[in-house]
Parts: C-alpha cells; structure tokens; sequence
C-alpha cells in the first residue's frame, strides 16, 4: 500500500495523507499534471473520475465528475492558488451542482500536495485544511479520509502502467 499515514489533526483543521512511491518525483507529477492519469486515481474505485476541464495554472480551475456504479454522478471543482512543477500544488477543493457550478452548500477545503525526493523515490503529502470543525465532520461522515486512501492507493497500478 502506498499511503504510510493519515493525520487527522481536530485542533488544527486538518488531514494529512502521506505516500512514499518508488518512481521519481517528475513520475509522481504526472498523475497529477496530465488529466488522462489523473483520471486513473482520483477517487474511489468504484467512482471514476472524468476531468472535463483541467487548468494547473493559478487562478486556473479544474472540473470533473464521479460516476457511481448505479451511473449517478458527483461533480468537483478545484481553484487553482499556486503551482511549483513538479513538486507543489495548491488549490480549493469543492462540489459541484448538476449543472457543474461550485455548489455553495456545500464545505470547500483548502489543499496543498507537495512532492520531494525520498530514498530514490518520492514522497507526497496531501494536506487538507478545513474552515471549521463541523466542516471538518461532515466531510469525515461522508467518507472523505476512506475515500482519499482508496483513491491514493491506486496511485501504485498508474505508476506502473
């Protein structure tokens, strides 16, 4: 398994997800710069994702959906603050509507993943931070930390592929 440890941090608002991979960092930046790999990983098994848009730039946004297997889908956006290729990514992470308009209603977290050289291969920390806790638990109940793990450790079978 890929993931070595999730931090879930209630006094600070966070949650930090770390993987160690054997491939070099510039690897380990394509699944996240190239949205067909991206594809690949993000997200649950179960609940492909489809990038329809996809701006690593600051201010730049990306938008996708996942597809449940009864066909339902869940659309995501994220507003991209900073990127330092290939080894930082900043952005807001948020739910879409039906119609893919950031839903308002629902909590955004703030994300940081940052890559770095580790013992020949790489190490990702994936930090999430939260407004306030009730955010914080919401997003928990709805399977966020089990659902960032699964879609983490797919991360391996791309590497490979």
């Amino acid at each position: 398994m890929t993931v070595t440890s999730v931090d879930k941090d209630v006094d600070n608002l966070t949650l930090t997800l770390v993987a160690d991979f054997t491939a070099p960092v510039e690897q380990v930046w394509r699944l996240w710069a190239d949205p067909r790999l991206l594809e690949r990983w993000w997200g649950p098994p179960a609940y492909p994702a489809t990038f329809e848009e996809h701006d690593l730039t600051p201010g730049g946004e990306v938008r996708y959906y996942m597809t449940s297997p009864e066909g339902e889908k869940y659309g995501g956006w994220w507003r991209i603050t900073s990127v330092t290729p290939p080894t930082s990514l900043e952005f807001t992470d948020g739910f879409s509507d039906q119609d893919g308009k950031p839903n308002p209603e629902m909590p955004t977290t703030t994300v940081r993943m940052t890559l770095a050289e580790r013992d020949g291969g790489t190490r990702m920390e994936l930090r999430s931070v939260f407004d306030s806790r009730e955010q914080m638990d919401r997003l928990a109940e709805m399977g966020m930390v089990e659902g960032l793990k699964a879609a983490v450790g797919q991360m391996d079978d791309v590497l490979a592929g």
